[in-house]
């Protein structure tokens, strides 16, 4: 049996990348045969989440025709999950706090002894646990200053060794979670972050296929390593391509407004036409 999920952030309204994205998700669900097709929200930005958005994202979803499994996993209900994973790769002596600021990071990256590896996201920050002693960083969580919780990547790859995770799409991949560095799990003031928040529950929600965007495929390298350190199951993944504005060629935005569906809906737009218009029509 199968088991997909379609995981969106109420930070916006729905547009067509996100029909597009729940239908691909949705397609692989064979309901004879007992598939299950799972709805989460990811509201672990408090900054940016609003209830407003989740209820219209459930208001689209379910204009657009789409039946999800179950109750709706929402993140900010579960913060436990996410204290128990890091619990357990603290007990492992694999998390340390980080109380440099972005500008010590960057000056500390760029010094002429560092080479960083560069990764997804720019150069890659790793080890920098060794340029704070415990007692001080002791002293500073104390003081109650704010800092990054990050895994130490090194001994995090050497204790999981080799890895590997299979794509629908790409075939067998080899993980290298190295690149990121030292990757963020938590903040003072943010219980958990996106790597460890999906991986954790993906496995608690049975999760076999993760469908989703390209943009989230080199964010698989870390997810791997994070179910290897936790004993987590691992699931096959099916990375589809973005859908773009066919005029602008750029990916759709949940700052495109036009292109909402709310705004297809309120302009007199059917559903079957959104699903034709993103490749799911007839």
């Amino acid at each position: 049996m199968t088991t997909t999920r379609f995981a969106p952030s109420p930070t916006g309204l729905l547009h067509l990348g996100h029909a597009y994205s729940a239908l691909h998700a949705a397609a692989f669900v064979e309901r004879g045969r007992g598939d299950r097709f799972l709805l989460r929200v990811e509201d672990i930005d408090t900054a940016r989440c609003r209830p407003e958005f989740e209820a219209a994202l459930l208001e689209d979803l379910a204009w657009l025709g789409l039946e999800w499994d179950g109750t709706v996993r929402r993140q900010s209900d579960h913060m436990e999950d996410y204290r128990a994973a890091l619990d357990r790769l603290e007990a492992l002596g694999l998390l340390y706090k980080c109380f440099h600021s972005r500008k010590e990071l960057d000056e500390a990256l760029s010094a002429p002894h560092y080479r960083p590896m560069r990764g997804p996201d720019g150069p890659a920050v790793t080890g920098t646990d060794a340029l704070m002693a415990e007692d001080e960083r002791s002293r500073r969580a104390a003081a109650g200053e704010p800092y990054a919780l990050r895994l130490r990547m090194a001994e995090a790859v050497r204790r999981a060794g080799a890895l590997t995770w299979s794509d629908r799409g790409h075939g067998k991949q080899t993980a290298r979670p190295e690149v990121f560095g030292d990757v963020v799990l938590a903040r003072k003031d943010v219980a958990t972050s996106y790597h460890l928040a999906v991986t954790v529950d993906d496995a608690l929600q049975g999760v076999t296929l993760v469908s989703r965007g390209e943009d989230l495929f080199q964010a698989t390298h870390v997810h791997r390593l994070l179910q290897a350190l936790l004993d987590l199951p691992v699931p096959d993944y099916a990375h589809h391509p973005l859908l773009v504005d066919p005029e602008t060629g750029r990916r759709f935005a949940k700052r495109d407004r036009a292109l909402t569906l709310k705004a297809l809906r309120e302009s007199g737009v059917s559903p079957a036409e959104v699903m034709a218009r993103v490749g799911f029509g007839p």
